[in-house]
């Protein structure tokens, strides 16, 4: 996993008013807290946050935060916690940095990617994708941009769950393994003609059934 180096300074001065001014100096209002760390208020050069932003996986990147105050300079690592936007003109108003110590574990949730085409889509089958991220836990030295996953060998009806996923040594996955990430469905026509099949078989057993009862029902009135 790469990590980025991001300026930051302090700020002491609070409130809606201080961070439209920031805003309109094209910085962006953030804060920076953890568990062991009491918030520390920030100002972040905007095209520089905008830059991390437009990188895929951003939320996973590991940021060394290097904050500069009236007290000095330090670096802290943090990872993006959480980003507020503004609904109409799509840019971001706000930034919540989540520290993160490398000795640590911690939970987040990594894309799947499924690679190569399955033989069953070949034979005329449907990639069905049930789910497109995976929930792990692991160092922050272990993480992870993304994971492939090879599809190449379903076939029509075969399925891929979270428990025939080989991750990386030291990435655990904190989900349920039964869960189901993809499936091969049957074509359209295919499970038509099943279903049709079905209830022509239900029609004749009941048929058959009927005219068990009516033959019943004779021998009773002979009686």
């Amino acid at each position: 996993m790469h990590q980025l180096t991001v300026a930051a300074h302090e700020r002491e001065i609070k409130g809606k008013g201080a961070a439209r001014k920031l805003r309109k100096m094209n910085k962006l209002p953030a804060i920076f807290y953890g568990p062991r760390t009491e918030p520390i208020m920030l100002a972040i050069d905007y095209p520089e946050f905008e830059r991390i932003t437009r990188m895929p996986g951003y939320e996973n990147t590991i940021l060394n935060l290097h904050i500069a105050s009236n007290h000095g300079e330090e670096n802290r690592k943090a990872m993006v916690k959480d980003l507020m936007w503004d609904p109409v003109k799509d840019v971001c108003l706000h930034a919540d940095f989540y520290e993160i110590s490398m000795d640590h574990a911690i939970t987040v949730d990594i894309p799947i990617h499924l690679v190569n085409t399955p033989l069953g889509v070949t034979d005329g089958g449907l990639l069905q994708v049930v789910r497109r991220e995976l929930s792990v836990s692991c160092l922050p030295g272990k993480l992870i941009d993304s994971l492939e996953i090879d599809v190449s060998g379903l076939a029509i009806g075969d399925a891929i769950h979270i428990r025939d996923i080989a991750l990386p040594e030291g990435i655990a996955c904190v989900e349920d393994g039964d869960l189901t990430v993809a499936v091969v469905s049957p074509p359209t026509g295919q499970m038509e003609a099943v279903s049709g099949e079905e209830i022509e078989e239900e029609t004749a057993a009941s048929g058959e059934e009927t005219a068990e009862e009516a033959q019943q029902n004779e021998k009773g009135g002979d009686r």
